[in-house]
């Protein structure tokens, strides 16, 4: 995704990570979807994410440092690394989403993603159910977010991944910082959405899911009940690319 194209906003859920009411927050609105291009999904639920959340003005979570952070600045620039050393706060800094540690550093995957102890990257379904009483699997949906070198955002989701494998497609990309977002099959949702006429709006009807299996879909971020947090990205006007 071309940053220089496309503003990041962070929509935060009544969830996750709770603590509302928020101006942005599902369903996405008729003057959101007027330049709406994308959708996806967020991370963890706040008390096992390992990090904290900043958006709107409020700290909703303390933020950690060396938390894998993505952050997001006044006009929509958008950036993922280590907090406090990839990426800090500042005044022009209006969201932070911290999800467990760093994937990919220095565009490799870092030591943590390459450790044999695959539960540190989160708790886990198993193989055909996600009953707590059934034990998790290794290789399970996952999705993760990261940024190239000359700052494209870089979205990626699949089923059957380790989290070795999910750095490695993130590395593939050319992403240099990048971070684990959520997990298991319900809840990895990346959208894509081209309205039928110039100066349409983006609706459930005219959104592609990037990977055709996912349990969500392009219909999830306009669902009021929808509780989870997300992030879009949106058309910049030609006088802001």
């Amino acid at each position: 995704m071309d940053t220089h194209l496309l503003a990041a906003r962070l929509y935060s859920g009544s969830v996750s990570p709770g603590g509302g009411p928020y101006q942005y927050t599902a369903p996405i609105q008729p003057a959101e979807a007027a330049t709406l291009v994308a959708a996806f999904n967020g991370g963890f639920m706040m008390n096992v994410a390992g990090g904290g959340y900043f958006t709107e003005g409020r700290t909703i979570v303390p933020l950690v440092a060396g938390a894998a952070s993505l952050v997001i600045t006044a006009g929509g620039g958008v950036d993922v690394g280590a907090w406090g050393t990839d990426v800090t706060m500042t005044p022009n800094v209006v969201s932070v989403r911290q999800n467990l540690v760093p994937l990919v550093s220095n565009g490799k995957p870092t030591q943590q993603a390459a450790s044999s102890d695959w539960q540190a990257w989160g708790a886990t379904c198993g193989l055909t159910s996600c009953a707590p009483s059934v034990p998790g699997i290794e290789a399970q949906w996952r999705s993760a977010v990261g940024v190239t070198a000359d700052g494209a955002l870089v979205y990626v989701a699949g089923p059957a991944l380790d989290p070795l494998q999910l750095a490695q497609l993130l590395v593939q990309a050319r992403v240099v910082r990048g971070m684990q977002l959520d997990i298991n099959p319900d809840w990895p949702d990346f959208a894509s959405y081209d309205p039928p006429t110039p100066g349409g709006l983006a609706a459930p009807s005219n959104g592609t899911k990037l990977v055709p299996t996912t349990v969500q879909g392009p219909w999830t971020f306009f669902e009021p009940w929808w509780g989870r947090d997300f992030i879009t990205m949106s058309a910049r006007s030609s006088s802001a690319a």
